[in-house]
């Protein structure tokens, strides 16, 4: 979700695509707070990591 989240931030940047830009964004901050929470040991979705 990081990975996804980068490549649509490149996207939007390079094509002056907004909306790919705000998707961007927020897949980002979501798969980071999901990465904080599994790397604190948290289950998240029933999983102990999530990657």
């Amino acid at each position: 979700m990081i990975i996804l989240g980068i490549i649509l931030l490149v996207v939007g940047f390079i094509f002056d695509i907004q909306i790919l830009w705000v998707i961007g964004i927020v897949l980002l901050v979501i798969g980071l707070v999901l990465f904080a929470l599994g790397s604190m040991g948290r289950a998240v979705g029933g999983r102990r990591h999530y990657y």
